[in-house]
């Protein structure tokens, strides 16, 4: 029920879809004579929002706390005995309309995983994603994701394959159950940097310590940081991702899902190397 109910409330909260909703209530209540000029003001304000929102860099700043709550990986010289790779850098239904992988605007989190899989060729390979979508066939990722990594001469004994999540929380739970760590292990978490807080909170939940791997950078760092966007729907696009996580956070800890609200690399158990 939690799965269905945040995806259904967060289409209609979603900031770009809810500047659209606002414009659209105005313009209705224009119609009607006696509320037109409160409809066109109410339009004009959310249109000028709309324009700010998209143009100016807010949604940088919503986006960089959580970017930057964990450091870019070095290697350390440790081993790694195994590499999670969190879904949703690919389109499963597109990818089997289409027969052959779909990769969207998160594609680094499965290239990193490649580098990483030449990088520590005994390192186990678990790629994690079920049929996540309230609307769609609810195809598996993960298993498109496998078929591709065979297809490029990683070995087939490296790779486990957990399909049947459906949400980041069951991510960190099915991992576990399919991973079985042992004590001492060493795995490295890929996912988007903007996602990492709220992955890693979900695995030490579970008890299953990992090392922050965080790609897929949305900001730009240093001064850029503060440039704004060329287009409006760029600026909307990082906020609405940028919301979603925060609001991920708050839920995930109100319900229990992470023990902290915005876990950090104190959390990390697995350990995280610093720039």
């Amino acid at each position: 029920m939690f799965y269905y109910v945040s995806k259904i409330a967060w289409f209609f909260t979603t900031p770009s879809n809810l500047l659209l909703s606002l414009i659209l209530l105005g313009l209705a209540l224009s119609l009607f004579k006696r509320l037109r000029r409160l409809g066109i003001g109410f339009s004009l304000v959310f249109t000028l929002a709309t324009i700010a929102l998209g143009l100016l860099p807010i949604a940088s700043y919503v986006l960089l706390p959580l970017e930057e709550r964990f450091p870019v990986f070095q290697d350390d010289g440790r081993p790694v005995d195994g590499i999670i790779l969190l879904g949703g850098s690919v389109e499963a239904s597109d990818s089997k309309s289409r027969g052959s992988i779909v990769a969207n605007e998160a594609a680094e989190r499965v290239l990193d995983t490649i580098r990483l899989a030449h990088r520590y060729p005994a390192a186990r390979i678990l790629i994690a994603g079920g049929g996540g979508t309230v609307f769609g066939d609810g195809a598996a990722e993960a298993p498109i994701v496998a078929d591709y990594f065979r297809s490029i001469g990683i070995d087939p004994a490296r790779i486990l394959v957990e399909d049947r999540s459906r949400t980041t929380a069951e991510n960190a739970v099915y991992s576990k159950e399919l991973a079985q760590p042992r004590e001492g292990e060493r795995w490295l978490l890929v996912t988007s940097a903007w996602h990492m807080p709220r992955a890693v909170g979900v695995f030490e939940k579970v008890a299953f310590p990992v090392t922050p791997y965080p790609v897929d950078f949305r900001t730009a760092g240093g001064a850029r940081a503060h440039l704004p966007f060329a287009f409006i729907s760029e600026g909307l696009r990082r906020l609405d991702i940028g919301t979603k996580e925060w609001a991920g956070l708050i839920a995930y800890y109100a319900s229990g899902r992470t023990a902290r609200l915005f876990p950090g690399p104190q959390d990390s158990a697995g350990g995280s190397a610093s720039r």
